[in-house]
């Protein structure tokens, strides 16, 4: 574990751990490097939305690389790995079922609801540099943990879940979630750089697969599509469109807004 972390400091309050891990590297700080939070001030996820939790109720964090060693357009594998490895740990600390938590395309770890998908976690990656002498990357994780639903913002609540209410109002050990983690990632962290990357293991978490999906376009407007899987080169999302006919086609993270299902997931037991 403390052979991956070149550096890890923990917060109070920060801002954004990603705004700090950021800092970190273009002040010349090697990988990997971690920053943890009780809470933010400035928490965003993707298109800039907000990510807020109260302090204490959820695991805040960022990761930082210089990725030099992994090509350009293998670069999304960092977050596909921190996210599996997100998963494991957080099953085997709150002693859930392998496989409960799902990966729902391009950035969010959910579990199956009866209406749906609820979010248990936000992933947000931003990249610099990708193919210039100075590459970095950083990976942050909003993951609901002691928080109860009794305290879930109204406007999010039927939508979303958090640790302690998969376990029954257990509390949750922040540390040794955040040392699970560590763990995990050492081993996904060296796949990678050997060449090696778990296509199974992140492929088989992702809960859009099979299913009717609703693509939301930077401009709003929706597409109906069918998911068949994820392309384990590009990590691009494979659709069939109900007007192709048998067609499919690959989207990528740059080409949407937001995914949702168009028809309620399975409920898998906990």
């Amino acid at each position: 574990m403390t052979d991956l972390l070149a550096r890890r400091e923990c917060f109070a309050v920060v801002g954004s751990t990603n705004d700090v891990v950021r800092g970190w590297l273009a002040d010349g700080t090697p990988e990997v490097c971690l920053a943890v939070a009780d809470e933010q001030t400035s928490g965003r996820g993707r298109e800039g939305r907000s990510w807020v939790a109260p302090a204490g109720a959820a695991l805040l964090l960022s990761l930082g690389f210089r990725p030099s060693w992994l090509a350009p357009e293998r670069v999304w594998r960092l977050a596909a790995v921190v996210t599996v490895a997100m998963a494991e740990a957080a099953e085997s600390i709150a002693g859930l079922a392998a496989g409960v938590i799902h990966l729902k395309w391009p950035n969010d770890l959910v579990v199956a609801g009866p209406g749906g998908a609820l979010k248990l976690a936000g992933i947000l990656g931003e990249t610099d540099g990708l193919g210039g002498p100075d590459p970095r990357a950083v990976i942050g994780i909003g993951l609901n943990t002691d928080w109860p639903a009794t305290a879930f913002p109204a406007d999010l609540a039927p939508s979303m879940t958090s640790l302690r209410e998969m376990t029954g109002d257990r509390p949750i050990d922040h540390d040794a979630l955040l040392d699970a983690l560590i763990d995990r990632l050492a081993v996904g962290i060296e796949g990678l750089r050997g060449g090696r990357f778990d296509e199974t293991g992140w492929a088989d978490r992702q809960l859009t697969t099979g299913r009717w999906i609703d693509i939301v376009a930077p401009d709003g407007s929706v597409a109906s599509v069918r998911a068949l899987g994820v392309d384990t080169g590009s990590g691009a999302l494979v659709v069939a469109d109900r007007e192709a006919a048998g067609g499919t086609r690959n989207v990528i993270v740059g080409e949407i807004r937001h995914v949702r299902l168009a028809e309620p997931a399975i409920r898998v037991g906990v």
